[in-house]
């Protein structure tokens, strides 16, 4: 077992662990308690958390919680390069909250969740868990992914506790329709199965955005089956380093209405340019996912 501990202090704007992995941003972390998302606007807990990634074409663990002005992890592997990745910890929030507007909303959804970072989830697994997102609540998209975890994924034993690694593209791509149906995708199961088949035999890989535009990342994506723009700016922004997108579903087109009406441009497209720009450009989609939290969790949706 590989253990570390990074200082919290060290970081720059610092991390709230809960409010980073139950933000609904990623659906690829997990509580070892079974209470995720289970709490309304969950913020400062001290819980366990865990997730997989793929290390030289094999599963492995990381297991991390925050305590005593430390982040504290386990793995099987040497994971602190990995757990910096994919919390994002080399962010600093307090340059990236300056670009953001001085409105009243934004603030106060700063404020709030002070230190919660974005995610940057491995590839297949955002796009697929995005792909699933479509009309579902995030307990309910988490719940997903972990049924596919359980139902594809490889085993690993690790802390005397056995996990289930996110299923590989080949492993969704050889099951059927019926199965995945049965495991509760409904309508998206189809979907599901043909992005992994296409990613699986090559056909397309998510990364092939990387480097692109953004609108032309965005469209990039929008190739898989199930994929649109609105599930494309997610895979941007939750896995690609995209940190202008700002994903247009419901809470972010409230706020819109409520506090941008003039960005309502009556297309995704101009709509996005606008609400990009309004938000801070560079950094908008940090703007978006502290502005989403902050509007999901007060009105009780979970």
């Amino acid at each position: 077992m590989e253990q570390g501990v990074i200082d919290v202090g060290s970081l720059a704007g610092g991390i709230d662990l809960q409010a980073t992995v139950e933000s609904g941003q990623s659906y690829l972390w997990n509580r070892e308690d079974g209470e995720m998302y289970q709490r309304d606007g969950a913020t400062g807990g001290g819980a366990w958390y865990w997730t997989t990634v793929q290390r030289d074409g094999s599963p492995a663990v990381i297991r991390v919680r925050q305590r005593d002005g430390v982040l504290e992890w386990e793995s099987t592997v040497d994971a602190e390069a990995e757990l910096r990745r994919l919390l994002r910890l080399d962010d600093d929030l307090a340059a990236i909250r300056a670009t953001a507007p001085d409105d009243d909303v934004v603030q106060s959804a700063y404020e709030t969740f002070w230190g919660m970072r974005l995610v940057q989830d491995p590839p297949f697994g955002a796009l697929i868990s995005f792909i699933c997102s479509a009309q579902m609540r995030v307990a309910r998209i988490h719940s997903m992914q972990q049924a596919l975890r359980d139902a594809f994924g490889e085993t690993i034993e690790f802390g005397g506790r056995t996990y289930n690694a996110y299923p590989t593209p080949s492993a969704l791509a050889e099951t059927t329709e019926e199965r995945l149906r049965d495991l509760g995708l409904g309508y998206r199961a189809p979907y599901v199965q043909r992005t992994a088949e296409m990613v699986a035999t090559g056909e397309a890989h998510p990364e092939e955005a990387v480097g692109l535009s953004y609108e032309d990342a965005r469209e990039s994506l929008t190739r898989f089956v199930g994929v649109g723009d609105k599930v494309a700016d997610c895979v941007l922004l939750f896995s690609l380093d995209y940190l202008e997108a700002v994903p247009l579903d419901t809470w972010i087109r409230t706020t819109i209405e409520e506090y941008y009406p003039e960005c309502e441009r009556g297309n995704y497209a101009d709509t996005s340019r606008a609400i990009r720009a309004a938000l801070g450009g560079e950094y908008a989609g940090y703007t978006q996912t502290y502005l989403f939290h902050y509007l999901r969790t007060g009105s009780n949706e979970e």
